[in-house]
């Protein structure tokens, strides 16, 4: 669908781009809006972020120019995608409502995946953040600013599970009773969690936080990883994060709002694939203490969904968008199916 332009105009004159210009969505994503600028030469990417989810937009900024500037000294071949700048050199534009906006560059040739069909897209995928992650291996992670405090921190998911428990509604908890039993009998993964940070056997590194499929962009002609993209959530982590999510996401052939749970099941070629991908340019940079908890990552990662998605539920759904009143609730049970899997 074509939109005649519903930017603001004071963000088209920031960034330099002409009154007239047409645009029209862009992806699948739920957090920002995102339009294809189509009367460009070149065509361009233009983002409204989402500031009620990354209330801090200038992290995100001095992120990317971090990272841009050390990718350009260290591995200047590499394919990094740049915000572009304002007409006064800033990163973003903000508009009459305080909204904040960024431009992109628009990569031609390419392609989004939104599942997994096969090992070797899975390979290919993992091996791409794999080849992200260790050419930022010499950034110290202290150079960058969360831009999601506690994100992926285990301990503090289920902290807000409990606090939700406690608040919720008699009703919502009736609900949930079965989920929340089982959100509670996966609690020992939280203390191997605790017991992984306490011990530093998990250096803190620069990680990706959000590696699903469609976070990648694959060369329409050879099915190669050209670049990873939706950067906001880059900062310092740990990497079963990066690992953990690329499971969570790609092993089981349906999504999290799938509801009939005999469809959980777990790819375990995909799952080999992945594992295999992203140690390809990674294996000499982890330590043994870090390959050893490569099974955990999985587990963890899907527990952290599940019980996000089971305290939003509790929490009368005020985070994730639903389509209906047990929407939460279905995708926990899904999580929880998928743990179980994995467990």
């Amino acid at each position: 669908m074509e939109l005649e332009s519903s930017v603001p105009p004071e963000v088209l004159h920031q960034f330099g781009l002409p009154y007239n210009i047409r645009v029209s969505p862009l992806g699948t994503g739920h957090i920002h809006t995102t339009l294809l600028v189509q009367s460009a030469a070149p065509q361009k990417v233009l983002q409204r972020i989402n500031t009620s989810v990354f209330r801090h937009p200038e992290a995100i900024a001095h992120n990317l120019r971090v990272v841009g500037a050390y990718l350009a000294q260290h591995h200047p071949g590499y394919f990094f995608l740049n915000p572009l700048p304002t007409r006064t050199g800033g990163a973003v534009a903000t508009d009459n409502q305080q909204q904040v906006w960024r431009l992109l560059p628009f990569v031609a040739d390419s392609v989004t995946l939104q599942e997994i069909e096969s090992p070797e897209q899975a390979y290919e995928a993992a091996r791409g953040f794999g080849e992200f992650a260790r050419n930022l291996d010499g950034l110290h992670p202290a150079e960058l600013q969360p831009t999601i405090r506690r994100f992926h921190d285990l301990s503090w998911r289920y902290e807000q599970f409990e606090t939700a428990l406690a608040q919720t509604e008699p009703s919502l908890a009736r609900l949930a009773k079965n989920e929340i039993a089982s959100a509670q009998a996966f609690q020992p993964l939280v203390h191997e969690y605790e017991g992984l940070i306490r011990s530093g056997r998990l250096p803190l590194r620069v990680t990706h936080n959000d590696t699903k499929i469609n976070n990648v962009l694959f060369d329409r002609l050879t099915g190669r990883v050209k670049c990873v993209i939706d950067l906001d959530t880059l900062m310092p982590g740990y990497f079963i994060y990066d690992l953990g999510d690329l499971v969570r996401t790609c092993v089981c052939p349906v999504s999290e709002d799938e509801t009939d749970l005999s469809k959980i099941t777990i790819r375990t070629d995909v799952y080999d694939a992945l594992v295999a991908g992203y140690l390809e340019p990674m294996a000499d940079r982890l330590t043994e203490d870090e390959k050893k908890t490569i099974p955990f990552a999985g587990k963890m990662m899907t527990y952290i969904m599940a019980l996000r998605f089971l305290a939003d539920h509790l929490n009368g759904n005020v985070y994730y968008k639903v389509k209906h009143p047990l929407h939460n609730l279905e995708r926990a049970r899904n999580q929880l199916a998928l743990l179980t899997k994995l467990a």
